[in-house]
């Protein structure tokens, strides 16, 4: 299906015409073409802000995607906002997507928090580049996946980036196992809905999560990982 107008159009979610959204779009969109600035954009996205599961806040202003520049970190759905509305700024049309995946990776205290392996509405952006959508996923920045020994997830504007099936040594990382499909604006009710059903103890245990560190979480686990010498 070819882009509407709306994917070009602000909303209070994706929130292209924010004077940072802006700044961001004309900082990093560079290239000779719509694909090579895509590409650009996706980097920057997903290298310049520091994916963190930990501090999630639903609210329409945690949501949005200028508060991921405003912060300098977010996961999966705002990273994907924040792709979506840079994209439209730069005017490259953009749409956001869904897919509940199990992720064979995480902290034990996600873990123990969610309850399952299981995440829903993990977010990607749909880009309309040469004449067809491709898919981004900017939200595991380069850091993080030298760190869990995973394999980043490059863009080339031509193919599908979602993430790998497999880590670097083979074991089970990521499975896709249903898709909702791509929006115009963020559905922001219907993936407060799911956590709310899918994750019981989240609301409970959110704040204990903001105080905690995810970076230091992930550091200790993978130090305690380490084959010793």
């Amino acid at each position: 299906m070819e882009p509407t107008p709306a994917c070009l159009a602000p909303t209070a979610l994706i929130d292209s015409d924010h004077p940072a959204v802006i700044a961001f779009a004309r900082a990093h969109a560079v290239g000779a073409d719509d694909r090579e600035r895509a590409v650009a954009l996706t980097y920057a996205v997903r290298d310049g802000f520091r994916y963190d599961p930990y501090r999630i806040d639903l609210s329409v202003e945690g949501m949005r995607a200028s508060s991921v520049i405003a912060q300098g970190y977010g996961w999966c759905v705002p990273k994907a906002a924040l792709l979506a509305a840079a994209a439209r700024a730069a005017g490259i049309p953009a749409r956001v997507g869904y897919a509940d995946v199990r992720n064979h990776l995480s902290t034990e205290r996600l873990r123990r928090t969610l309850q399952t392996d299981l995440f829903v509405w993990h977010g990607y952006t749909d880009l309309w580049l040469e004449g067809r959508w491709v898919k981004a996923t900017p939200a595991f920045n380069i850091e993080l996946c030298e760190r869990f020994g995973l394999l980043p997830l490059d863009f080339d504007g031509r193919s599908d980036s979602i993430y790998h099936p497999f880590d670097k040594t083979g074991q089970r990382h990521m499975e896709y196992v249903n898709q909702h499909g791509a929006f115009d604006d963020m559905p922001l009710d219907r993936i407060v809905e799911a956590f709310e059903a899918t994750y019981p103890m989240w609301r409970r245990e959110n704040a204990a999560m903001h105080e905690a560190s995810f970076d230091a979480d992930v550091a200790q686990e993978t130090k305690a990982a380490e084959p010793r010498s």
